[in-house]
């Protein structure tokens, strides 16, 4: 299957995976773009975002992807498993799992309807945590907070 990987960042792990590549011999279907400010842009061309995270507290750009309609591939650490819902908006697996994640990878890019409706509940979800839908609970989360602390 023609695949090209999009690899966004400057993270520490740049300098190994650009010797991967050569070794490997696949550079020319892998793309290093550095820290990129519309990511956005870059995102609506992608078909899925990967997030093979050893540790993740919540996966913001996870979230950015889906609302750019793209499913998540990541693994279910931290907090991804409440923003990426297992066979909904994407693929949870363990920690140094690359073999499902690219058996889930390929599922979804084989399988047009599929893909299509992962996009769609991506966005879906993506909505859920809109800052106008959490700012009141964390309002609400904080004013029961205070009134508990004037209780004492």
């Amino acid at each position: 299957m023609p695949a090209k990987l999009l690899m966004i960042g400057d993270g520490p792990e740049r300098v190994y995976c650009e010797q991967l590549c050569r070794d490997l011999k696949v550079c020319d279907d892998v793309r290093f773009l550095g820290k990129q400010e519309m990511i956005e842009e870059i995102l609506s061309v992608c078909d899925l975002f990967f997030m093979p995270s050893e540790t993740e507290s919540f996966g913001l750009a996870a979230l950015e992807a889906m609302a750019c309609q793209v499913p998540v591939i990541s693994t279910n650490s931290g907090g991804m498993p409440e923003l990426n819902v297992q066979g909904v908006t994407g693929y949870l697996s363990n920690v140094g799992d690359i073999d499902d994640m690219a058996k889930n990878s390929v599922d979804l890019l084989l399988n047009e309807e599929k893909l299509l409706q992962f996009k769609k509940n991506a966005l879906a979800h993506a909505a859920t945590f809109d800052i106008d839908k959490i700012r009141p609970m964390y309002e609400r989360l904080y004013e029961q907070c205070f009134e508990a602390q004037e209780i004492k």
